[in-house]
């Protein structure tokens, strides 16, 4: 036997003969490495083990070898398994406590954000309620003020904020910039109502506004108006800037600050459905206040009282968010990267120009927003000045528009509900062409109710409305049903349209979209009407005029969308397509695979050396 194996092998064997059994069983070293200590196995790892025990009749012989190599596969997987122990453990660990599915941490941020923007926008709605009437129901005003209003006090007050703001945020920490920009506007509010509406008597040069009327003539009566109630012309500039300034800088700024973007991803649509029972309780707040002056006695103000109100509540509401403000910074950690700061491009006003007209995308989507901004101008102005006519008081003027705003909620409301089911089922082009053909249509019936009330006189008369009440309320749906749009559909495909972009095209484009267009939009509504006012005389004669204008603004801003839904689908299915091929080009075989076929499992490797392989010539 010993001679028949000597001619065979290619080693040599001690002299005395290894038994079967004991050729069958690993070496006693061997299986003390292997086996003493049982780690918790991985789900992938556990075939090496198997398979040595499966050939084991061949490894004893080459013991130099194969105990080297098994050492260091088992070695591999020991700390490969406590590794994986090590950080089960300690993400069980660090996982915080959860309410309905949701992180503790989580709420601690995101329920004092909702109540920070619920503050927000109920302010926002008793100020822009407020700041129509002042202006549009006061003595030797009119809604011929607004366009002049935006374009000449409005628009150089905002810019001038914004350059403000830049250097504070140079020189000043991010809290104290809050509390700097925050704060002026709280003592404005409350100052306003209690100290300069009652001496407006006093402080409005209304005998030097007269003189300069009666030499000018009734067509610079909206300029002249600027001058003849200052003290409400700066409290509508500041209500305008409440909604640019604490809305879009402070409060998104803030929320981008100190969420994730899985948190911002879940949170932030129900932020907007928060912000329209916001609208529905502060239009309820304003008909509540306005109804007062009729249980008060004669000779008292009631729109004084009125505004003292709600002037208390927007100074109280402006403290509860300073105070959330403050509790944030206190009480929540904020995540890594808003500790990072990042560079952002800086463009100036005709780099922004220069940087929209090469770019057909952004071109495209600066359309839609200066298109949107005109649009609402033209029919908005209209509307307010018949408002007047049909509601001189200030009370009346005031209850009729806090039903406005609270109807606003109800449909933009409902509009967001239904806007998801909407991207769904029908995409982005759909969803973004449904404002400006709301607009159009809805627009199309007002100046059509205004320019033609003979023939519809009988019709209005039989439902019990004068064609001045009946123009007032299709004015209002146009306005409610145009705006639910806007916040519904309108704001989410603007905001989805930089998605696609490149890194670089989509800050640029933003920025230059934040400088011109947004102003340009704006004004822009408001400086036709000015044209057309100086022209014709009134905003009643220019009318007609409007309303052809408006027809091809709709016309282009459908034409943009269209454009840009191509732009947009062509863009979304190259990303889809580069997602598709990472995917596809990181399909390997795992790392744990491939080690685990290097380091143990005969049956599968082809790297296993001829030492390997040797015993088999036995």
């Amino acid at each position: 036997m010993e001679a028949a194996i000597q001619t065979r092998g290619l080693l040599s064997l001690p002299t005395k003969p290894i038994g079967v059994r004991s050729l069958l069983q690993p070496s006693h070293g061997l299986k003390q490495r292997l086996f003493a200590a049982k780690p918790r196995n991985l789900p992938g790892l556990s075939l090496s083990f198997h398979g040595h025990k499966k050939f084991q009749t061949f490894e004893p012989t080459l013991q130099g070898i194969s105990i080297s190599h098994k050492e260091r596969s088992t070695d591999f997987i020991c700390k490969a398994e406590a590794a994986t122990a090590g950080e089960g453990e300690g993400d069980s660990a660090a996982a915080s406590p959860k309410i309905f599915g949701v992180e503790v941490t989580t709420l601690k941020k995101i329920i004092p954000l909702g109540l920070m923007f619920f503050c927000i926008l109920f302010n926002y709605t008793i100020l822009r309620d407020t700041k129509d009437v002042l202006v549009v129901t006061a003595k030797g005003s009119s809604a011929e003020i607004i366009p002049f209003l935006k374009t000449w006090v409005n628009l150089p007050m905002a810019i001038g904020f914004m350059l403000l703001y830049t250097k504070l945020s140079n020189v000043l920490s991010k809290k104290a910039l809050f509390y700097t920009v925050i704060i002026p506007f709280i003592v404005y509010f409350g100052a306003f109502g209690f100290v300069m509406y009652p001496l407006s008597n006093y402080i409005h040069p209304e005998a030097l506004a007269d003189k300069l009327l009666a030499t000018l003539g009734p067509r610079f009566m909206g300029p002249l108006a600027i001058l003849r109630i200052w003290s409400f012309c700066l409290f509508y500039v500041m209500a305008e800037l409440w909604g640019s300034v604490v809305i879009s800088v402070l409060f998104w700024g803030f929320a981008n600050q100190i969420t994730t973007v899985d948190e911002a991803k879940k949170f932030y649509p129900l932020f907007g459905l928060g912000a329209n029972v916001a609208l529905i309780f502060s239009g309820r707040t304003v008909k509540y206040f306005s109804n007062l002056r009729k249980n008060l006695g004669p000779g008292v103000d009631g729109w004084a009282v009125s505004l003292k109100a709600m002037m208390s509540i927007v100074v109280g509401m402006g403290l509860a968010i300073c105070f959330l403000y403050w509790w944030v910074n206190r009480y929540v950690p904020l995540p890594t990267r808003s500790k990072k700061k990042k560079d952002k491009p800086k463009m100036g006003t005709m780099e922004s120009l220069k940087f929209l007209v090469s770019s057909p995308y952004i071109r495209d989507l600066a359309t839609l927003v200066v298109a949107y901004g005109i649009s609402i101008n033209l029919v908005e102005v209209t509307w307010k000045s018949k408002l007047k006519a049909q509601f001189p008081s200030p009370n009346e003027y005031s209850a009729f528009m806090g039903d406005f705003s609270t109807c606003t909620g109800i449909a933009t409301f409902t509009m967001m509900l239904l806007s998801q089911y909407v991207f769904d089922k029908y995409g982005w082009g759909v969803a973004a062409k449904i404002t400006p053909t709301v607009l159009l249509l809805t627009g199309v019936a007002f100046f059509s109710l205004i320019l033609f009330g003979g023939p519809f006189a009988p019709l209005v008369a039989k439902l019990g409305m004068t064609p001045l009440l009946a123009a007032v309320y299709v004015g209002a749906l146009q306005n409610i049903f145009s705006k639910s749009a806007k916040y519904s559909l309108f704001d989410p495909c603007k905001e989805m349209a930089y998605i696609p972009l490149d890194e670089d095209t989509k800050v640029k484009g933003k920025a230059a979209i934040d400088v011109v267009c947004n102003p340009l939009g704006k004004s822009g509504g408001a400086l036709i009407q000015q044209f057309m006012i100086l022209s014709f005389g009134s905003l009643a004669n220019s009318t007609p005029y409007l309303g052809m204008i408006l027809l091809v603004i709709v016309t282009a801003w459908l034409a943009a969308a269209k454009s840009l839904e191509g732009q947009f689908n062509s863009l979304r299915s190259e990303e889809e397509l580069e997602k598709e091929m990472e995917r596809a080009s990181s399909v390997k075989i795992p790392v744990v695979s491939q080690d685990e076929s290097e380091n143990g499992s005969l049956g599968e490797s082809p790297s296993s050396s001829p030492e390997e392989s040797a015993p088999t010539n036995m």
